[in-house]
């Protein structure tokens, strides 16, 4: 008689599980997508033209996908990161100037987060704000040196859903659900200066660099995390498997994002705006202004909303920047590495928390360094978004598996939008 095979023997995993388990590098860069800058930036365009900028949400989900899997796929496909990828085929100062780019872009945001944080913890805990942005940028910091990797990443994937902190303040304030759908699906696009530049700070929160250097880094992390994962140039058998799990997560990530997003709009114009709010200088005053209007409820779940984002949002940005830096001077590099055998990556990575805590301490507006974090954003976004859809693009860097052509017509969108935003925002700004 024939043994069973363990295969034929063994329990299937539960649906859920085998979904969670497909989810990882997208999902946790999509909820980074919401740190405190992009609470920040949506809550102000909430507050100021109410539930008119939904659509910008619905714009921006496809665009996100283009690029983010661009992103992505280069990271599976050759196992290298993207300032990697960049100097197969770019002069080495013009790689300098994208990393310095996001070097710049990602220590100005943490400085910003961890202002909103410290801010967001003095509002539910005795102690100065300053003090909390310090300890948040110690722990993080911490975590991302001692706390091995696939333990890190759960960690991570856990604190994503902290953001549903935003769905429930939704559900605890009074919504013109009506009024909020025809903001989602009918434009109503206004030539101004507040307005263009609104928009600007959406698409740069939402569309982010960093956000395309930390999904290709965390594919090359997973690759050497799994023993049997392989960059696809060379493993071409796993492509099936590995680009429909990129897709899903990816789609789901980026889906999550917007949605969160959404719901942070909707509560700002439900609550902020319709009380004639529409000026909010600190995530203090945001969160506070809630009490009043909508109960402690909302208030709670606002200031604790941006606690978790931005623990979430901390490494991926400290995380990346590092990895960038590192990669351009060919050193050992990654959040696998044991602090022994990373010495340089992690002073790297604790330099670029160390400048982001000295920002956060010096006194700046952190609604204001959100916001304009996100617009500085915006603006350098383009060059990075153009190399990545060159190498995407490029047999010579992706083999056979370049980014397919819907895909490919996505990323450009994506690039051409963030191009003509810019180009917006300077006209606006000199008229």
């Amino acid at each position: 008689m024939s043994t069973p095979s363990a295969s034929a023997t063994a329990p299937a995993a539960p649906a859920k599980a085998r979904w969670w388990s497909k989810l990882g590098p997208g999902l946790i860069t999509g909820a980074a997508d919401d740190d405190p800058s992009g609470i920040a930036t949506y809550t102000q365009a909430g507050a100021q033209l109410g539930y008119g900028v939904g659509w910008t949400l619905l714009l921006t989900y496809p665009l996100m996908m283009g690029i983010q899997l661009a992103s992505a796929r280069i990271g599976r496909v050759t196992g290298k990161n993207l300032t990697e990828t960049f100097a197969r085929f770019c002069p080495r100062w013009m790689v300098a100037t994208l990393v310095l780019l996001l070097l710049v872009a990602n220590v100005i945001n943490l400085g910003a987060d961890l202002s909103a944080m410290g801010d967001s913890a003095a509002l539910v805990l005795p102690g100065r704000p300053a003090w909390y942005a310090v300890g948040f940028g110690i722990v993080s910091l911490l975590l991302q040196v001692f706390l091995p990797y696939e333990r890190y990443v759960r960690v991570l994937k856990w604190l994503t859903l902290s953001l549903f902190a935003y769905v429930g303040v939704v559900f605890a304030v009074d919504v013109d659900w009506a009024a909020a759908l025809r903001g989602t699906f009918t434009p109503d696009f206004h030539w101004s200066r507040a307005y263009v530049t609104t928009v600007v700070a959406i698409l740069g929160t939402t569309i982010s660099p960093y956000l395309f250097f930390w999904q290709a880094s965390q594919e090359v992390q997973e690759i050497k995390r799994v023993a049997a994962d392989h960059p696809l140039r060379v493993a071409p058998e796993q492509a099936r498997t590995q680009l429909r799990r990129l897709r899903i997560d990816t789609a789901v990530g980026m889906g999550f994002s917007n949605l969160i997003a959404f719901f942070i709009i909707t509560a700002a114009a439900a609550t902020l705006h319709a009380h004639g709010q529409s000026r909010i200088e600190t995530t203090a005053q945001a969160a506070a202004a809630l009490k009043p209007i909508a109960g402690d409820l909302a208030f709670w779940l606002f200031a604790l909303g941006v606690l978790g984002t931005g623990m979430l949002a901390l490494p991926v940005l400290a995380g990346s920047a590092a990895e960038a830096v590192a990669s351009y001077f060919h050193l050992r590099k990654g959040l696998d590495l044991t602090l022994a055998r990373g010495r340089s990556f992690y002073a790297i990575l604790a330099a670029a928390m160390l400048l982001g805590v000295g920002i956060s301490l010096s006194g700046l507006n952190p609604i204001s360094a959100l916001y304009w974090a996100a617009v500085i954003n915006a603006v350098i976004s383009v060059p990075v978004m153009v190399a990545v859809m060159i190498a995407a693009s490029s047999p010579a860097v992706m083999g056979q598996m370049v980014l397919p052509r819907k895909w490919r017509l996505l990323g450009w969108l994506a690039t051409a939008a963030m191009a003509a935003a810019s180009v917006a925002l300077g006209v606006v700004s000199f008229t």
